[in-house]
């Protein structure tokens, strides 16, 4: 089923439409959800449509599930690429080659991330009219300030990296921030010049859950400024004035609004945000401290509403990635907190994935697995039906009577939807899967046959069937003697045990033909004992 619905989407793929494909794909998915392979050529599709941050989504679930399979490299490559996220692609294309050193397509995704990334960075030359422009030009600017251990303090600062990232796009904005002592700091760094002065205090981190404790004093901060003076600022016109005025306002109302949330004092918490948002919309924390506030006091609507802005906002100013992220987590909260049946975690979910191409954050993970995990648990309280799959499994054992294997495959599937946790709805699918020979299959439905009751016989027949016809008559004997512990006048059992016997003698006589020789020691050397006594006699 898997395999129809994959090779309807290579077929769509190859007819160059991209939609159909992702579809067929996706449906292919559903049925078989730890197959690598298939999100690795759903990704491909989505970039050919430049869904990239989609297709950036199922390449990293490739490597995920086949962290040692080079093409799902190749995929993040090209997803990064296409995001212009030039770093990562470098490095998505440089793993895949650690892996696969002679991959043609590696070697040329790496060439083609590595001339975009030049490009892009002979691109941000500053302007030639400002004499310190060059000091913040590319990403040497980011380097020199982490590792200076002052300015590498500021960086954990959302306003201080806004102020850099101003200053970055345009030098001539640096008249704006020269009050600021840690800009001055920096431009100390950048510039190799010393200044001092005193250090900012940390702003307040929002949290989703619980109230957030107030930061920490360093003792960087506590110490008292020498005193020397201070380099005298640049000449601003008035409109800079008021600029510098209107942010400093902002800042200000933040942290009367970080206060405020600390002291569980949401509605004038609410009130500072509001007002920062009305003096500076050019820094979207703002927006996602207040929406932390109503998540706090259970509106969620707000919440969203809040967060929603702050994701279109952030992407206009090009604002951080990661608080963009934020911004997404925390909406993804709010919509968890509003579920009520499986299907309202379905958009909480997809924006927790949202939230992780941006920056892959281990809270953020942490909230996507309980989210999905709630879902499953609440569609199987929902569909729990056991009458139903006991009619479900008597449909199947009809399908199997008259041999019709699949449809009575398709009976039991839908009967352990209904009912998972009946062992001999899994031991009858095992059978079906014996009969179609997907061994496999079935295998793995015996296995769970007998995990959910190691007292039912039929669990070691379905097995042991499977691993005699395998010609694995050493484990086949094993699962049968396990069953004859429950069971000991079990006819089956004991036929297996014997059938078992005679094939291991008939090997110990030398009896076996060529061919038979030939693939037991085929199967042995596959044996993960066998191979480890080779290492220890070598």
């Amino acid at each position: 089923m898997a395999d129809e619905a994959k090779a309807k989407g290579n077929a769509a793929f190859s007819s160059g439409d991209y939609e159909a494909a992702v579809r067929h794909f996706t449906e292919a998915i559903s049925l078989s959800p730890d197959n690598h392979v298939l999100y690795s050529n759903r990704s491909a599709a989505h970039a050919s449509l430049h869904n990239y941050a989609d297709a950036l989504a199922d390449a990293k679930k490739t490597v995920e599930l086949k962290p040692d399979w080079s093409k799902g490299y190749s995929r993040l490559g090209a997803a990064h690429l296409g995001l212009q996220d030039y770093i990562e692609a470098v490095n998505s294309y440089k793993k895949g080659l650690d892996i696969d050193p002679n991959n043609e397509a590696l070697k040329s995704g790496l060439a083609d991330a590595k001339a975009a990334a030049s490009a892009s960075f002979r691109s941000r030359s500053p302007p030639a009219d400002n004499p310190f422009g060059s000091a913040f030009a590319g990403p040497e600017m980011w380097a020199k300030l982490t590792a200076d251990p002052t300015t590498r303090s500021y960086l954990d600062q959302d306003d201080f990296r806004n102020m850099m990232k101003d200053i970055q796009r345009n030098p001539n904005n640096l008249n704006l921030y020269l009050k600021d002592q840690r800009v001055m700091q920096a431009l100390g760094v950048l510039l190799n010049v010393k200044f001092k002065g005193p250090t900012g205090g940390d702003d307040v981190e929002m949290q989703d859950e619980d109230a957030p404790k107030g930061p920490e004093t360093s003792k960087e901060e506590t110490r008292k400024p020498e005193s020397e003076p201070e380099p005298e600022p640049m000449e601003l016109t008035e409109e800079e004035k008021e600029a510098k005025e209107r942010k400093e306002k902002a800042l200000k109302e933040k942290e009367a609004g970080n206060a405020a949330y600390k002291k569980k004092e949401f509605e004038k918490a609410i009130e500072h945000y509001s007002s920062a948002l009305e003096l500076d919309d050019e820094d979207i924390s703002y927006l996602t401290n207040r929406a932390a506030v109503y998540l706090e006091m259970g509106k969620y609507e707000e919440c969203i509403k809040d967060c929603d802005k702050a994701v279109e906002r952030g992407r206009e100013l090009r604002s951080d990635f990661k608080m963009i992220a934020r911004a997404l987590t925390r909406k993804g909260t709010a919509l968890v907190k509003m579920a009520k049946c499986s299907k309202d975690y379905e958009p909480a979910i997809e924006t927790f994935q949202k939230a992780l191409t941006e920056h892959r954050n281990p809270d953020t993970l942490k909230k996507l697995n309980e989210a999905e995990k709630a879902k499953k648990e609440l569609e199987q309280q929902e569909i729990f039906d056991p009458k139903i799959a006991d009619e479900e499994r008597e449909k199947g054992n009809e399908f199997f009577k008259q041999q019709k294997y699949p449809e009575a495959i398709q009976h039991y599937t839908e009967s352990l939807r209904r009912n998972p946790k009946d062992p001999r709805t899994y031991s009858n699918r095992a059978a079906c899967y014996t009969k179609l020979g997907a061994m496999p299959e079935g295998l793995k439905d015996a296995d769970k046959c007998i995990e959910l009751d190691p007292t039912f016989s039929k669990g070691y027949t379905r097995k042991g069937a499977i691993q005699f016809f395998l010609k694995e008559y050493d484990k086949a004997l094993e699962t049968y003697q396990e069953g004859l512990k429950h069971d000991p006048q079990n006819q089956e059992l004991l036929d297996g045990v014997r059938r078992c016997v005679q094939q291991i003698n008939k090997a110990g006589r030398g009896e076996l033909s060529p061919e038979e020789l030939k693939e037991r020691q085929a199967k042995g050397m596959q044996d993960p004992k066998f191979r480890t006594y080779s290492l220890t006699q070598s």
